[in-house]
């Protein structure tokens, strides 16, 4: 079941969602918007290996805004610093990044319960755009769990994303046994 704006804010209030900065306007019918932050990054290779650790060059957004070009994997960073400790937190784009043909994530749209971090943003166009940082990026859309939860994410020995830092992170894929 989806949270519904009261639902959040009962949330919020319980310190089970957190969200940093916060605005009241930024609440949905059952959704919370979160913008695009100030930075950018690409990987330096051309070609990605899932066994290596692909290095990213990080950059700011201007204050006049970047062209996003197609075929070029883009990560950026959420503005807001979320915590999700009861709740099952889905980031989805906004219905006006889509019409701008932005992707905002591959296929990584889903947090875990006990996610505590900024989004890391997966960002692809299918023409060149020009994005702005602190515009609308996406929103977030909580679902009620069903049953005791044995580690949350944020306690879990072996997670790869638990490092608070304000910038897009890249694949940690690596780090797995395969």
């Amino acid at each position: 079941m989806i949270l519904t704006d009261q639902e959040i804010l009962n949330a919020m209030e319980k310190g089970d969602i957190k969200v940093a900065p916060f605005s009241r306007d930024c609440l949905g019918s059952n959704s919370y918007d979160v913008h695009l932050g100030t930075t950018l990054a690409t990987y330096v290779d051309t070609v990605l290996d899932a066994k290596k650790h692909n290095l990213i060059k990080t950059f700011e957004i201007p204050p006049e805004g970047f062209i996003l070009e197609p075929n070029i994997l883009y990560l950026g960073i959420t503005q807001e610093y979320t915590e999700t400790l009861k709740h099952v937190p889905f980031l989805e784009g906004k219905s006006s990044v889509g019409r701008l043909g932005i992707d905002i994530h591959a296929t990584a749209g889903k947090g875990d319960v006990g996610f505590c971090n900024y989004w890391t943003l997966e960002i692809s166009v299918k023409q060149p755009v020009k994005i702005y940082a602190g515009m609308p990026i996406g929103q977030l859309i909580y679902f009620d769990v069903k049953g005791e939860l044995i580690t949350p994410y944020n306690l879990k020995k072996n997670a790869k994303y638990n490092e608070k830092i304000q910038r897009p992170v890249e694949s940690m894929m690596w780090k797995n046994q395969f």
